[in-house]
């Protein structure tokens, strides 16, 4: 340093001046540059342990997925096996027989609905009844018993007119499978009559010499 203020050829006050502005250079580029980023190794490292966090929330799942697809293949079997075009009267027949017996008479019912998803159709079906309490709970809760994917969406009671009886508005909702499997069609009747085996030609008769004249 002496060296390089002496080739300068600077007098003590210079030297010290020169000190003292390298100094306060020093430190401004210090806060300007440098201090800022003191937090960003810890910030860092705080993004690195919620990495590491989601990764292992991420293994966790992973480890699941055959669980989870054997979920989806029961879940997937678990829809009512009915033809599309059968679908429609499957869910009326399901609650005119539940209705029947449980004491529920319909008496509306609007046109169904049709919805999808990744592994269902849901047809939904708006009916009116009029029934005793008793009745339309027992419709109900058999409407969604054992394995029956039929379900209520919105329900609304109100006393009928003459206010011994329920008037229910009721919107059901039953899920089919989006692509059921269908029954093998059987094959066409033949009329042609079988064929019966032949064997072998019999071998024609010799017809008799004809003498000759001597």
């Amino acid at each position: 340093m002496t060296s390089f203020f002496d080739k300068l050829n600077l007098r003590p006050f210079e030297r010290r001046l020169i000190v003292v502005v390298g100094i306060i250079l020093f430190v401004v580029v210090q806060v300007w540059f440098v201090w800022p980023h003191f937090g960003d190794y810890g910030r860092l490292r705080a993004r690195q342990r919620e990495a590491e966090k989601k990764l292992a929330l991420f293994n966790a799942e992973l480890a699941q997925r055959d669980k989870f697809a054997a979920e989806v293949k029961r879940l997937e079997g678990e829809g009512l096996a009915v033809p599309p075009e059968d679908q429609a009267t499957d869910l009326m027949r399901a609650v005119d027989t539940q209705a029947r017996q449980a004491g529920v008479s319909v008496q509306t019912s609007a046109r169904p609905l049709t919805t999808t998803n990744q592994f269902f159709l849901e047809r939904s079906q708006q009916v009116t009844t009029i029934s005793g309490e008793d009745g339309l709970v027992n419709f109900l809760f058999n409407l969604g018993a054992g394995n029956s994917l039929i379900r209520v969406r919105d329900l609304s009671v109100r006393p009928d007119q003459t206010r011994m009886k329920l008037t229910a508005n009721i919107k059901l909702v039953a899920s089919y499978q989006k692509n059921p499997p269908r029954a093998p069609a059987p094959g066409a009747a033949t009329n042609a009559a079988p064929v019966t085996a032949r064997g072998p030609a019999a071998p024609a008769a010799p017809s008799p010499a004809t003498p000759r004249k001597p």
